[in-house]
């Protein structure tokens, strides 16, 4: 074991993660603003670095002595690509906590480099990716031959600015599905009704990277997503204007629920609802949580998600989580 580092370690979900890393693990802060990651290392008695990403030398330098690496600095369009490459490149574990697809797509292109090289990628080591494998792995488990995973999110309270500026920086026209294994255009109006465990509500279909993550995990040929959105919805104006994230009172306020169908090869259907603490909560913790366990050397070269190194029970051990068949 050496060290964890947490880059982008000052924004919302790096914070989180931070604290929730701390404890028992030989942990080093990152980002590019000395000010701020001068303050909270030492909230947290901890060692920090300073480095941008724009200076390969400088990246090199500051991962000397880091075994892993979780990419909390989002958008990840900007970061992701320039950090996988020097984890390749410096021999460590890569994780982070996207949300985007291009991240996992340049996983899989990836893929081999990091095999050759001994590392792990394991973009969403924390958040929808994390809880929806965890969803779908235990539902597929109970399913002699499953053919098809509908699986939906159910996004409750507000969203945090940088999530926001990421969402907005990703919009896609298109709304992929995984059909007989491939990624392919889907209507965008085929709204489907789940149950979160209060009736059922309309779902609209969305392009998640759980489209590549599940199917990797599972091999089930067929992936849909979906999600239901309450509370403030998408936030209007100045995105560089909102609060950094939602409180403390807010995350306790609005849990976050998951339902997946798993349709078998003679029609049959399937349910399973998973429940867990508000969003930016369980990704802080998972995110740590993955860390800690690829630290203590839980590792497969390559690009890996986190139901197949952790198992489908990897969601159940982050807070209060649980996952019924319904």
């Amino acid at each position: 074991m050496t060290k964890l580092m947490i880059y982008g370690a000052t924004g919302y979900t790096g914070r989180m993660a931070a604290k929730h890393a701390k404890a028992g693990t030989p942990l080093v802060l990152a980002g590019r603003s000395e000010a701020t990651l001068s303050r909270l290392a030492a909230e947290l008695g901890v060692e920090y670095r300073v480095f941008g990403l724009d200076d390969a030398g400088a990246i090199d330098k500051g991962l000397a002595d880091i075994s892993v690496l979780v990419n909390c600095a989002g958008p990840f369009l900007r970061t992701a690509g320039v950090l996988m490459r020097a984890a390749i490149r410096n021999g460590v574990h890569y994780l982070d906590t996207a949300a985007e697809l291009d991240s996992y797509r340049l996983a899989e292109i990836l893929d081999d480099e990091a095999k050759a090289a001994g590392i792990m990628l394991m973009p969403g080591g924390g958040g929808s990716v994390a809880m929806l494998g965890s969803l779908a792995g235990h539902a597929v488990e109970t399913v002699r031959d499953p053919r098809k995973i509908r699986i939906a999110l159910h996004v409750a309270g507000g969203l945090s600015r940088g999530s926001a500026i990421s969402a907005m920086e990703n919009v896609t026209t298109q709304t992929l599905a995984r059909i007989d294994g491939k990624l392919v255009s889907t209507p965008a109006e085929g709204i489907r009704k789940f149950d979160f465990g209060k009736g059922e509500v309309d779902c609209f279909p969305v392009t998640l990277p759980d489209l590549i993550t599940i199917w990797r995990s599972t091999d089930v040929p067929n992936v849909e997503t979906f999600v239901h959105v309450t509370g403030d919805g998408f936030p209007q104006g100045d995105l560089s204007q909102l609060p950094d994230g939602p409180s403390e009172e807010d995350r306790l306020a609005n849990r976050y629920q998951a339902a997946v169908e798993i349709t078998d090869a003679e029609g049959q259907v399937i349910r399973s609802l998973l429940d867990t603490v508000n969003g930016y909560t369980f990704t802080a913790m998972a995110a740590a949580e993955a860390g800690r366990r690829v630290l203590a050397g839980e590792v497969r070269p390559g690009f890996h998600t986190p139901a197949v190194v952790f198992g489908s029970g990897f969601a159940q051990t982050i807070a209060d989580t649980t996952i019924v068949d319904i």
